[in-house]
């Protein structure tokens, strides 16, 4: 059997204070870590390091304040607490200094080993709002004996390409941090849903708690169904995600009916898809039944 425990924080940053806001962070990790000792893997709400203001404190000048480079000394900090509890750490996102000079809103995963595995640039920042200069890659990480997550932040959710990008990587559970401040929440619970069941894949979307964002974090399963759901406030969601689950429902469909992968699999070369100036390419898991683990 093949699982996953997990603990999805949501919580708030201290605004604007980026240094109060690590030591939150850090206490909130150890605690988890006595609490859930079998917990494997936490995750938090996007830019919670970058000390991310409530909408209406927010000032024009905070992103290009609040950048850091990547790897640099708060990467460091996140690599040794990693280590030093265990986990695998995927603290939210950051504004990362990049040295192509633009500032990118990243989403890391470090390992118990204390390494940077894998890094993400958020492709679809939240524009005309969001200033951050978009990324061009998909990215997908491993955990040895486990399975493969995929990482997206926020705003990805609402373009399908993101998730099915990520499935057809061979991604399990996609992890979403998340700051979401307005009330088109629901609209994002929706996309959620769908893109696990469309794709049929774990989805943990992890929002800011109040007064940061508006909070109702979600873990949806392979089906669509969503497994916890939060309020506004501080929670913390732990759960242990059964990734056999997703191998048996593209085997043999959600609700034992439906079986999109494998019918794109089957039919997809033949299909045209203008928008992209191709056509969809079998992915090999879907076909040789190798796995990633």
């Amino acid at each position: 059997m093949h699982t996953l425990a997990i603990a999805a924080l949501q919580t708030a940053p201290v605004a604007h204070d980026p240094e109060a806001s690590w030591q939150r962070f850090a206490g909130q990790v150890w605690a988890t870590r006595a609490l859930f000792p079998h917990v494997q893997l936490l995750l938090v709400p996007e830019l919670l390091l970058a000390a991310e203001s409530p909408l209406l404190q927010s000032t024009a000048d905070w992103m290009e304040r609040a950048a850091v480079p990547v790897p640099g000394p708060l990467t460091d900090r996140i690599c040794a607490l990693a280590a030093e509890t265990g986990l695998w750490l995927v603290p939210g996102s950051l504004f990362e200094r990049a040295d192509d000079g633009n500032v990118y809103n990243t989403a890391l995963a470090v390992s118990p080993a204390g390494e940077i595995v894998a890094r993400y640039r958020k492709i679809f920042p939240w524009q005309p709002y969001e200033k951050a200069t978009p990324g061009n890659e998909f990215v997908v990480f491993d955990i040895p004996g486990t399975g493969r997550v995929g990482l997206a932040i926020c705003y990805d959710g609402s373009f399908p390409e993101t998730v099915r990008q990520l499935a057809w990587l061979g991604a399990e559970i996609v992890i979403q941090p998340t700051l979401t401040t307005t009330r088109d929440r629901e609209m994002e619970l929706v996309c959620a849903r769908a893109n696990a069941w469309t794709n049929q894949l774990y989805v943990v979307n992890v929002n800011a708690a109040d007064p940061a964002g508006v909070g109702v974090s979600v873990i949806v399963d392979p089906e669509g169904i969503v497994r916890q759901q939060a309020g506004a406030g501080e929670e913390i969601l732990v759960d242990v995600l059964d990734l056999d689950s997703v191998a048996r429902v593209r085997r043999y469909g959600s609700a034992g009916i439906n079986r999109p992968w494998d019918q794109l699999a089957r039919y997809g070369e033949g299909i045209a898809l203008p928008m992209y100036g191709g056509t969809f390419r079998t992915p090999g898991w879907a076909t040789d039944g190798s796995e990633r683990r």
